[in-house]
């Protein structure tokens, strides 16, 4: 094997793996706080929430030495259209993560004594709702963007606390994620979505990040010039 098959194995592995954990972190904090919080929505989605920022925090710590702990397909294709990442390793990366984000629905289920995938009926959907979407992943990638240039650490903690943030200032709770919403379609607990709700929501997911990813290149182009 080359070093770059090496290389890639390695950074498969680790968007794999960072994603199978967000999504388990994503769901079973979801489970854990329904099942504690006694019907108080409220609380639950502070339970959620601020697991999942404190969850991202630490698995961009552990991954972004790695493989730039994308975890979405959608910041990886991000880094592809401004030529920081090949297209082809774009695509492997959104593979990776598609398959770790199932794995970590029936992994957050064995935790919980569930079966391992089960369709959600949770219904997500409206314009208020793919509007939120837009907003949320626009929000994770312009802070994706923005907050590279400090580092790791101070990338890891804005991003953290942005979507710890988006869980309450958006409408949909902020999956701004495809491969997590796919994932989150299999889990029938407080962090589900309608299998026949994905598609929308994937599709506003993908326009946010695109107006995101333009409107930061516009702003480079205007920091470039004399």
């Amino acid at each position: 094997m080359t070093a770059d098959a090496a290389s890639l194995r390695s950074r498969l592995a680790a968007e794999g793996l960072g994603s199978a954990l967000l999504v388990a972190i994503v769901v079973g904090s979801g489970i854990m706080g329904e099942r504690m919080a006694a019907g108080n929505g409220a609380i639950a989605l502070l339970a959620n929430s601020a697991a999942t920022g404190c969850g991202l925090f630490a698995l961009i710590l552990i991954f972004a030495p790695v493989s730039g702990a994308h975890f979405n397909p959608l910041v990886s294709f991000v880094f592809a259209l401004r030529g920081a990442l090949p297209p082809r390793i774009a695509a492997a990366y959104a593979i990776a993560q598609l398959a770790g984000a199932l794995a970590g629905v029936a992994w957050a289920h064995a935790m919980f004594e569930l079966s391992p995938w089960t369709a959600s009926a949770h219904a997500r959907t409206g314009p208020a709702q793919w509007l939120a979407e837009a907003t949320a992943t626009f929000g994770l990638v312009v802070t994706i963007l923005g907050c590279a240039r400090y580092g790791i650490v101070a990338l890891a903690a804005a991003v953290g606390a942005y979507i710890a943030a988006a869980y309450w200032f958006t409408a949909s709770t902020s999956f701004a994620n495809p491969v997590v919403t796919i994932a989150r379609a299999l889990t029938p607990t407080f962090s589900g979505i309608r299998p026949s709700d994905v598609a929308a929501f994937v599709a506003a997911q993908s326009a946010g990040a695109l107006i995101a990813s333009l409107f930061w290149r516009g702003i480079d182009a205007e920091r470039a010039s004399p």
